[in-house]
């Protein structure tokens, strides 16, 4: 009996632990913030772009199920925080490229929505 309840109190303390890992993230009590993800954005049901800032340089990265390759490095900018009304020719970097890109694939201009 007394064995049994060791084993379940074991069993119950890692359960814990991987919840409460899951819970807050063991990356928060690592060293510090190398790679950040500046902006996401979706080009497919399963395929993103996502543009990464890696010691000064941002990397503009097509990620799909299986693999991540590199599309583009540019120098690290400013990230504007949200204004309160943006004008609608404004463009985000990430928005030029979706364009750039979708022009590339049709062969077609298309103005951004």
């Amino acid at each position: 009996m007394q064995a049994g309840f060791g084993m379940v109190a074991v069993l119950g303390l890692i359960f814990l632990c991987a919840w409460l890992a899951r819970r807050f993230g063991l990356q928060r009590f690592g060293g510090g913030h190398v790679v950040k993800v500046v902006s996401s954005s979706n080009v497919g049901q399963r395929e993103r772009v996502v543009v990464v800032e890696v010691g000064g340089t941002w990397l503009v990265l097509g990620v799909t199920p299986t693999q991540v390759n590199t599309l583009h490095t540019l120098p690290a900018q400013a990230v504007p925080q949200a204004p309160a009304a943006a004008p609608v020719a404004a463009l985000k970097p990430i928005d030029l490229f979706a364009q750039k890109l979708r022009e590339s694939i049709t062969g077609t201009s298309r103005p951004a929505p």
